[in-house]
């Protein structure tokens, strides 16, 4: 029964961590218009409110591994999190459109070190049900987004489009007093950290790595694109900034949905590759349906964006985690993905702000993320699990097969 009560514990504080995760991004598109009106930002800069966040997301996860063994772990979660309080804090007396900009690179941050550590203490804490939990997990992240697009318009007509944004500090204080009541209970009965065996290959010459990378790229890529942008698509097609902002948020309803659902249906098959290429086909399926007929069935085309991008960005994770069972390892490649995947991610924003300043409209972007996705489809099939453990040693790293035929030599 104690057991049982910790990891509902252990559950409820990781669902308040991930639900702090994304409403620094989709608090933005919502407001772009009044946030433009107010800072004289252009679309292209505006798209550093969501890029430079994902930058940091990337770039900080190369070295989140380094900060955990500094300060360990459970630390650096919560300086993760008080990151991203100060951050939204700070935002209540921003006045200028540099300052916004610096308020949004740091809060990537707090979230890169956030991604970057949890993932791996995951891996130890629930090794038996890691799918479920992941799913929740991610589940988590995309309400939280759907949370940041859909009550974010009500604080600012309310209020003012800073409190709108600055109000999100308040959920991540609460998540940070969370943690550090659970860490607390915990560290009396905490055991060894697990020492890795052995082999720990080089990842940045490791090319599965950096193939998951990409591809963990490839779905964020999608993901910030229609955070930053799908909102001002549609009011450019004549809907209310309230009526936009309601379509991304159903969207990512359906994203919390599918990252949750996904990973259990797939839990009990070790080759997540056909359930990867199912949520990719419904993200095919719905930016065909933006760029074809955006007016006709909104709620359908972001329904089948959102179930694509959730299940595909849960799956990525447990796919990531799948090929070592070893967790010191295992934080590392969920790190070096994620910091790989992001700075990729964090492209697309801002190449469809300088498109849309440039044409007018969003019809390219669309078409160019809907062609990554044929890429991703074609991508998917490497992924066979009997190839795991290969990837992760020799056959994997570059240099590794060089020194291997040297010696064979």
């Amino acid at each position: 029964m104690r057991a049982q009560r910790s990891e509902l514990a252990w559950l409820a504080v990781i669902v308040a961590i991930g639900l702090n995760l994304r409403p620094l991004l989709t608090s933005i598109s919502p407001l772009t218009g009044v946030i433009l009106a107010s800072t004289g930002l252009s679309f292209q800069n505006a798209s550093l409110l969501t890029g430079l966040p994902v930058v940091a997301m990337g770039v900080c996860a190369f070295g989140a591994s380094a900060l955990a063994r500094v300060i360990g772990n459970a630390r650096g979660v919560a300086l993760g999190l008080a990151g991203i309080v100060l951050a939204c804090a700070a935002r209540l007396f921003i006045d200028s459109g540099s300052a916004l900009i610096a308020s949004a690179a740091m809060a990537g941050v707090g979230v890169a070190v956030i991604q970057a550590l949890l993932p791996g203490v995951m891996k130890t804490r629930f090794a038996a049900r890691l799918p479920s939990a992941m799913g929740l997990y991610s589940a988590s992240i995309m309400a939280g987004g759907g949370l940041g697009a859909s009550l974010t318009p009500g604080v600012a007509t309310l209020f003012s489009w800073r409190a709108g944004l600055a109000v999100w500090a308040l959920p991540a204080a609460a998540a940070l007093a969370l943690w550090a009541l659970l860490m607390r209970a915990a560290a009396a009965r905490r055991a060894p950290a697990a020492r890795s065996a052995g082999h720990t290959p080089t990842l940045f010459l490791n090319r599965r790595a950096w193939t998951l990378g990409i591809y963990f790229g490839l779905v964020n890529g999608g993901y910030t694109c229609l955070v930053a942008w799908l909102p001002a698509y549609y009011q450019q097609l004549g809907r209310s900034v309230t009526a936009s902002g309601a379509l991304l948020a159903i969207m990512t309803v359906f994203q919390a949905a599918s990252a949750l659902l996904l990973p259990m249906a797939a839990g009990c098959f070790r080759d997540r590759r056909p359930w990867l290429a199912a949520g990719l086909v419904a993200q095919l399926t719905g930016f065909a349906g933006l760029l074809a007929a955006p007016t006709a069935a909104p709620l359908v085309v972001v329904a089948l964006l959102g179930a694509g991008l959730g299940g595909v960005f849960s799956l990525t994770l447990v796919l990531t985690l799948d090929h070592t069972d070893d967790p010191a390892l295992a934080a590392r490649l969920v790190a070096f993905v994620q910091g790989v995947g992001f700075v990729i991610a964090a492209a697309a924003p801002i190449v469809a702000g300088i498109v849309r300043d440039a044409s007018g409209g969003f019809t390219v972007s669309w078409s160019m993320l809907a062609a990554s996705l044929v890429a991703m489809i074609g991508l998917t099939a490497v992924f066979a699990p009997r190839g795991y453990e290969q990837a992760m040693r020799g056959g994997g790293s570059v240099r590794e097969e060089a020194l291997a035929r040297t010696r064979r030599v």
